[in-house]
């Protein structure tokens, strides 16, 4: 969606006006609001998807931080069905990064549209809400170790559904995919 300065203005005013004047519509002004001041317009769209906007693809970045956050709800679910013993093993295997794995986020300082879109996601559109209270900044890069992952993670999504869970094998390969390669050990 794009909105000129003087349009974003107008919304922002018109936002005011529906507070002040305490008017109870289906257009949520904070959301709006949030929406405009945090640069994230495509929001809007996915918010009042009965309104017919003109077609236009989200921006790329919305489509990798989904792609993340849900590889990760995935990976935090199959962790906690995962028996004790396959606990254990896990840890073992994808150490240091199989003991209770978590999403952490994204550099907030290097990584700050990432972030932004995640926390708006999370807090705004109230999706992936498995996520909600966490601070979305893990203070060091991680793009290229979610994009990693996820290149080990996207055969196995294909293969899930129809009550197959991942394994405690698709977890390791998708948490051992966190160490850098060149940081492997053969």
């Amino acid at each position: 969606m794009k909105i000129s300065d003087g349009e974003k203005l107008i919304i922002l005013m018109l936002s005011e006006l529906y507070e002040k004047l305490g008017v109870d519509g289906e257009i949520e002004p904070d959301f709006i609001k949030s929406a405009i001041f945090s640069d994230q317009l495509w929001g809007i769209k996915w918010k009042y998807s009965g309104i017919p906007f003109e077609e236009s693809e989200d921006p790329q970045i919305v489509k990798e931080v989904v792609d993340i956050l849900d590889m990760w709800s995935f990976v935090e679910r199959a962790y906690e069905e995962l028996s004790s013993e396959e606990k254990s093993h896990l840890k073992e295997e994808a150490a240091p990064f199989g003991d209770d794995p978590k999403f952490r986020g994204f550099d907030g300082n290097n990584e700050t549209e990432y972030m932004g879109t995640a926390m708006f996601l999370v807090n705004e559109l109230e999706r992936f809400q498995e996520f909600q209270g966490r601070s979305f900044n893990c203070h060091s890069p991680s793009i290229d170790m979610h994009h990693r992952m996820l290149a080990e993670f996207e055969p196995i999504r294909r293969t899930l559904g129809h009550g197959r869970p991942m394994s405690v094998e698709d977890l390791t390969k998708i948490l051992k995919a966190i160490v850098h390669p060149s940081r492997r050990e053969s």
